[in-house]
């Protein structure tokens, strides 16, 4: 079903138009991209079908899905899925952007908000790298070590390499905790000790290391940790 033979009180399009886009549920926004249901379900009920896929629980893990994860709902074919991931790319592009412009320093928290938006819905542990210029601005974020849901192997020495090809000045390290805590583990600092320790051999120096989960962050460095 189009939007537009939805009842006019459940038009998004029509509630977006009146009242604003922050007006609208995350639900009613994704329908408006996806634009037409099929028979037998809204528009709408496809939406939230979609904000309810396993593994990933609403729109920060809808971020996280792939191009696969998204053909588990049905009536959502090639051409909606990847319309789908152009958004999904442009939001992570978007909040990319203000790091690759300026000194992450100047904004500690759109850092956060960018390894939420990349990492924290992640059902398995990942471990990633900022790469930063000497100004300490992004050049690119990797992600590096897949783990289980408690540990994931890191190699200091890869890490020292993907520095060396960036020709960073410094780092920042992140991995996500799918538990849902953002407390350093005591693996977590000794971790972040032995890389600070091979990073310094080719000067590059570690400005943080941010731990994430769904709706938190935390980052060593304010907490005093590196």
């Amino acid at each position: 079903m189009p939007i537009k033979d939805l009842p006019a009180d459940c038009q998004p399009r029509e509630k977006l138009a009146q009242r604003g886009a922050a007006a609208l549920s995350d639900a009613e926004l994704l329908a408006i991209v996806l634009r037409t249901g099929m028979a037998g379900k809204t528009v709408l009920q496809l939406a939230d079908e979609l904000l309810r896929l396993p593994g990933a629980g609403g729109l920060a893990g809808l971020l996280a899905a792939s191009y696969q994860d998204l053909g588990a709902v049905k009536g959502l074919g090639p051409a909606k899925r990847a319309e789908l991931m152009a958004v999904l790319e442009l939001a992570r592009r978007a909040t990319a952007q203000p790091l690759r412009e300026r000194d992450v320093f100047a904004s500690p928290e759109a850092v956060k908000q960018f390894l939420q938006l990349h990492l924290a819905a992640k059902p398995h542990e990942v471990f990633a790298v900022l790469f930063l210029d000497s100004q300490n601005r992004l050049l690119a974020l990797e992600e590096m070590f897949r783990g289980t849901l408690t540990q994931t192997s890191v190699y200091p020495r890869e890490v020292v390499l993907r520095a060396l090809h960036h020709q960073s000045g410094a780092v920042i390290l992140a991995h996500n905790h799918p538990s849902g805590s953002v407390q350093a583990s005591a693996a977590d600092k000794s971790l972040t000790q032995t890389l600070q320790s091979a990073l310094a051999l080719v000067d590059v120096r570690v400005l943080d290391h941010v731990i994430v989960a769904p709706g938190a962050a935390l980052s060593m460095a304010e907490e005093g940790l590196l």
